[in-house]
């Protein structure tokens, strides 16, 4: 258990172990409110999410800190696991004016007023210095306003208690000032959300020093809500549309060249922490373009993409009641994704020791010219269950239920990560999440999925569609026409002898998937083009026998064979393909650059 601190009466100096204390007491008065503070987001876009940011950063520090008698040591671990934990505009704000605090704290085991006083001061310029464009009506404005006033009377202030108590009425009329000197707010009457958030810190802190109750602070709730209630903002164009975070490791990591970067990349640009740990807050279109940039500067940790758009849907512009969730193996164009609302995880993908979030942060050129590039064979791995959790506990705030498709079992262990996020939610919620093991991957899978999206487009209800979308699954069809061998043979799919002997052979396969998900051998010959025309083949069997209802044309840097044989589906078919897509990292990491596939669905 880690060690509290039962905090004297009058608080004169203050330790590791007490500001802990004090710290817990405000993260469980924020957390008792992080409901109220969603509500009232409208800045910098209205998304709903501070409170819930807020929460997640101060959580993240309370998992991973480990109190020290010493302030100083308290401090600085406090900082570092804000840092890494920070999430949101304003999780990074908070985890930066730790920071500064941290950094400009005494090394001392205990500090008095005095030195706090100085200390805060100081952290607001590490805040200001934070943002490419700071903002005055935010919560910018009332931690500066509450650490200058305990600054100006840091001699006078006889211990914490008075200085909490006093700074609080402080920070309130602050916060009460932000609804005029923002237009966004004003328009709203709220407050700042991100202001609140800190108001309410503080007024946690307060009362524990009022009541004494230690018990209330060590029974602060493990658990934090990701999203409840929605608050009727009026609609802003979003202008970038994914709030995109980085966590940045390296030796002297210039955060100039960070911040050039960052804000050729989009707005609200926040970068909190040190040369050796930077924590990047952006709103861009292009994340995948900011994160190869930031590669140059050091190693990337952790990453975040999330659609602000999507949100901004989920909350006030849902189609259905039914939310429909897949991950990025669907190899659906962003067109289709956006017009039926469809929500999307991205796998991890992993090459040339950085790791990547498909088609949010890596798009499959990139992905393509790295896997060329790379001697080592790149990976991917599944969706994490916590990533589910929280995405279907925000969703059944705003939806009546829940279905969720995923690549084959046999492929990645994906699917079994959001059916148990699916047990966990459904039994706290009482609301009824489906889970489909759709025994595809790639097109195959995509199309199943958008004949369910057309289906509750239509008004059918969940169960309908999940007995629907398991007929359309069972009727698809992927056959892949590979060119080279290698990146079978590299990914363990082919053994080494076997690709040595099929490469001196010219041997080009055809993989497809089985009924039970399985990849499976459909056929070979001696070119990329006959294994096309084999497959065109089997398409005219299909065909004659029963039909094709629709299909897709899948490719990796192929455009020449893929125009061919798109060409001639049309020929056989009668009609255009849905799209034309690039291959997702979870088929082309098997199959490899130059990879033409077609995916159908049969009458």
């Amino acid at each position: 258990m880690k060690e509290m601190s039962v905090l004297p009466a009058h608080i004169i100096r203050l330790n590791g172990t007490g500001l802990y204390t004090l710290f817990l007491a405000g993260a469980g008065k924020l957390f008792e409110h992080q409901e109220e503070i969603n509500l009232i987001n409208v800045f910098p876009v209205p998304d709903a999410d501070t409170g819930t940011n807020l929460a997640s950063t101060i959580r993240a520090v309370i998992d991973q800190l480990k109190p020290d008698k010493s302030f100083k040591n308290t401090a600085d671990a406090m900082a570092l696991a804000a840092l890494t934990g920070a999430r949101g505009n304003s999780g990074v704000i908070f985890a930066q004016f730790l920071y500064g605090m941290s950094a400009e704290a005494p090394r001392e085991q205990e500090v008095s007023v005095s030195s706090f006083a100085d200390s805060v001061k100081k952290a607001v310029n590490y805040v200001y210095d934070a943002l490419s464009h700071p903002v005055e009506g935010t919560m910018l404005t009332v931690i500066r306003e509450w650490a200058e006033y305990i600054h100006a009377r840091k001699e006078e202030l006889k211990d914490f208690n008075e200085m909490l108590s006093r700074s609080l009425e402080v920070a309130r009329e602050s916060l009460k000032g932000t609804t005029e000197k923002l237009k966004e707010l004003s328009m709203a009457q709220v407050v700042d959300a991100g202001a609140k958030g800190f108001v309410v810190f503080l007024e946690g802190m307060m009362e524990y020093v009022t009541d004494r109750n230690l018990k209330k602070v060590l029974k602060v709730s493990r658990d934090v809500v990701h999203l409840d209630a929605v608050h009727d903002t009026s609609y802003r164009e979003i202008n970038y549309r994914y709030c995109t975070e980085v966590l940045l490791r390296g030796e002297n990591i210039d955060k100039n060249q960070v911040r050039e970067l960052a804000d050729a990349s989009g707005d609200s640009v926040v970068i909190a922490g040190s040369g050796q740990t930077l924590r990047l807050h952006v709103h861009t279109n292009h994340p995948d373009t900011l994160v190869a940039g930031l590669n140059r500067y050091g190693r990337i940790a952790f990453q975040k993409a999330d659609d602000m758009v999507r949100q901004y849907e989920m909350i006030h512009h849902r189609k259905s009641s039914v939310a429909l969730v897949t991950d990025s193996t669907c190899d659906l164009p962003e067109v289709i994704m956006d017009h039926y609302q469809i929500y999307q995880l991205p796998i991890q993908v992993e090459i040339g020791g950085s790791h990547y979030l498909d088609r949010l942060t890596i798009k499959p050129e990139q992905f393509y010219s790295l896997m060329q590039d790379k001697k080592s064979a790149p990976t991917t791995s599944q969706v994490n269950e916590t990533a589910f959790v929280q995405l279907y506990s925000r969703l059944l705030n705003y939806y009546d239920s829940v279905i969720a498709v995923h690549l084959s079992g046999h492929f990645s262990g994906t699917w079994k990560n959001s059916v148990q996020a699916a047990r966990k939610v459904s039994n706290e919620t009482g609301r009824k999440i489906t889970v489909i093991d759709s025994k595809q991957i790639s097109g195959g899978m995509g199309l199943g999925i958008l004949k369910m999206a057309r289906g509750l487009e239509e008004g059918k209800s969940h169960e309908e569609v999940v007995r629907l979308g398991k007929r359309w699954f069972s009727s698809a069809r992927l056959f892949v026409g590979v060119r080279d061998l290698k990146y079978l043979v590299r990914s363990g799919r082919v053994s080494p002898l076997k690709g040595f002997i099929g490469k001196m052979l010219n041997m080009k396969p055809i993989i497809t998937v089985d009924p039970e998900g399985k990849a499976a051998q459909f056929g070979k010959t001696v070119s990329q083009k006959g294994i096309l025309k084999m497959i065109l083949r089997e398409i005219r069997k299909i065909e004659n026998q029963g039909g094709i209802e629709d299909y897709v044309v899948l490719q990796a840097r192929n455009p020449e064979m893929t125009n061919w044989f798109t060409a001639e589906m049309k020929k056989i078919t009668g009609r255009d393909p849905v799209s034309v897509v690039q291959i997702s990292p979870a088929l082309a990491l098997h199959a490899g650059v130059g990879t033409v596939a077609v995916a159908l669905l049969r009458k």
